[in-house]
């Protein structure tokens, strides 16, 4: 089989506001927080409480259903407050950063030596498992369970996605140490998927099968590569890593420190200056956006993620356990009068009725929040399958999610997907569904029922 990769199918978003390829510190975030939201499926069961000292590394909470899998703290602090929800759901810790960091040592780890349930063992706690996830039903791995392969996507194809060419500039030994460690725990290959005209780091790499992407969104997407190198039957998982939650785990392997920093591209065309910050997980993302970013009170909505699959967040809310990017553009809150009768010249479409964006491919649009539509019965236009590329059909995914059926769900390539696979469809949706939430749905409904 050939190692590149050539996606026809998709449609490539292009924004106002990319990030220039500078980096500087963001200011030192006061307050980090952990949200077991962005864990999902994960119950906490907290380990540290109100007052509790914790250094960086130091586990504050496990998942309930497997104690293993641990999660830790981002910085060294106090634990100030842990906000609950209905029926005392716990929905964020909030830990005060001291001002001189403490780094718990788990002690340098020899990988070449070690066998596959030594490093399992050390990621898991060391609290690193958590950044790897599996498929089916996209959720933190099952230590217990081996995966045929595992699945690095080093090509961001989203739109305004930091350029992981740039953000993985000089860590070759820290993504060499993780991939390493990680080709252990599977028979099967780690395969690495980077940008066929890029200079990724992770191209570099020994013990990885690797493959060059080109192609429209969502040709960078895991799941796309999934698909096209080894789809997943029933019974099968595969593992999937973040390339720079790679280096977080290349690093504790080097030097025995969890180190959760995170280089973020504050991006969209709301931002004045677009470009790279040096922060960590769950840092306050005032620290960035008040910077030359955007205008205290203006009519903005902030992204933690990208724009298409990305979490909404309030001005004084916090990264992202998994994201890299900050989004930010304007709220679509305004409606056109008659705008649904007359030309449309600004606005991105796949439709070419009264619209023209077609005629110039390589234009930047600034988008807001606007749905343009409102929500209505599924339309049959043929319009998901010309950016699915996936081999599944999506409608009748989404469908068969919609009316819970298991058996139509697994015949149709359930066990493939993720929410962000259908990221595009749902932009494209002329019936405005939720298309991500009802995969979502459909994917928890199976994880229930079948496991």
């Amino acid at each position: 089989m050939s190692n590149d990769i050539r996606i026809k199918k998709g449609l490539d978003i292009k924004l106002k506001g990319e990030a220039e390829k500078t980096s500087e510190k963001a200011i030192v975030s006061n307050f980090y927080t952990l949200r077991p939201e962005d864990f999902h499926g994960v119950i906490p069961k907290l380990i540290s409480k109100v007052g509790t000292k914790i250094k960086a590394g130091e586990t504050v909470f496990f998942d309930k259903s497997n104690e293993a899998v641990k999660f830790v703290s981002p910085v060294s602090g106090e634990v100030l407050e842990i906000s609950r929800g209905e029926k005392r759901k716990i929905l964020a810790i909030k830990i005060q950063a001291d001002k001189e960091q403490a780094y718990l040592d788990h002690g340098k780890f020899d990988v070449d030596t070690a066998n596959s349930e030594a490093i399992k063992s050390h990621l898991l706690a060391t609290g690193c498992w958590p950044f790897v996830k599996q498929r089916p039903y996209d959720v933190i791995a099952n230590p217990d369970k081996a995966p045929k392969a595992i699945f690095i996507s080093g090509y961001a194809s989203a739109p305004l996605a930091a350029d992981l060419d740039f953000t993985l500039q000089g860590k070759e030994a820290e993504l060499q140490a993780a991939v390493t460690a990680l080709g252990k725990l599977t028979e099967g290959k780690v395969h690495v998927s980077v940008g066929k005209n890029g200079n990724s780091p992770l191209a570099g790499l020994t013990g990885v099968s690797l493959h060059k992407v080109s192609g429209p969104h969502p040709s960078g997407n895991v799941g796309t590569q999934i698909n096209k190198i080894d789809p997943i039957n029933k019974g099968e998982i595969v593992w999937t890593v973040n390339p720079q939650d790679l280096v977080i785990i290349g690093e504790l392997l080097l030097t025995g420190k969890f180190n959760a920093e995170r280089i973020v591209a504050l991006v969209g065309s709301s931002v004045e200056k677009p470009r790279y910050f040096v922060t960590k997980i769950g840092s306050e993302v005032a620290t960035m956006i008040y910077d030359k970013g955007i205008v205290k009170d203006s009519n903005d909505r902030i992204i933690s993620g990208n724009v298409l699959s990305g979490k909404q967040v309030k001005p004084d809310g916090h990264l992202d356990y998994f994201s890299n990017v900050i989004s930010i553009i304007p709220e679509g809150d305004d409606y056109e009068f008659f705008g649904w009768n007359k030309p449309v010249f600004n606005k991105i479409s796949t439709s070419r009725a009264l619209t023209f964006s077609w005629l110039n491919p390589k234009k930047a649009y600034s988008l807001n929040t606007n749905t343009n539509g409102e929500h209505r019965a599924f339309v049959t236009t043929g319009t998901y399958e010309e950016v699915f590329p996936l081999d599944i059909y999506p409608m009748q995914i989404l469908k068969a999610c919609m009316y819970k059926d298991l058996d139509e769900m697994e015949a149709l390539g359930m066990y493939e997907v993720a929410p962000e696979d259908f990221a595009l469809t749902e932009f494209v949706c002329v019936s405005k569904q939720p298309h991500q939430k009802i995969i979502r749905e459909g994917l928890d409904l199976m994880l229930k029922e079948i496991g």
